[in-house]
Order: structure tokens, then sequence, then C-alpha cells
């Protein structure tokens, strides 16, 4: 879980784009972000598992 501060900060406009800092929205966790989905590996495939991320299936080969 991130520390409060850490998450006002990534809310914050930054100064230049580049700096933007991208959280999971259900932990907070900002490396291994997924952006379209939202969310970080960890949260992604708890979810994917579950089945409820919609139009995700597991890959097999």
């Amino acid at each position: 879980m991130a520390r409060k501060a850490l998450i006002a900060k990534a809310k914050r406009t930054p100064k230049y784009s580049t700096r933007t800092i991208r959280r999971c929205w259900r932990c907070g966790r900002n490396r291994g972000y997924i952006r379209d989905f939202d969310l970080c590996r960890i949260c992604f495939r708890e979810l994917a598992e579950n089945g409820d991320l919609p139009g995700v299936t597991r890959s097999s080969w």
C-alpha cells in the first residue's frame, strides 16, 4: 500500500507531462502498471484469474 503522501503527490499536476505518476486504482502501486486496465500486474493477475476482467483470457500455446 502506498503512503498517503506519495498518493497525494501523484495526484498533483506535474510541471512536465513526462513526470506523471500512474498508480493502480486498487492498491496504489506505481511499478508494473498496465495502462489499458489502470492496474498493476499483481492486481491484474488476481482479477483475470477470477474472471472479473471482461475479454481477458489465459494464453496457451
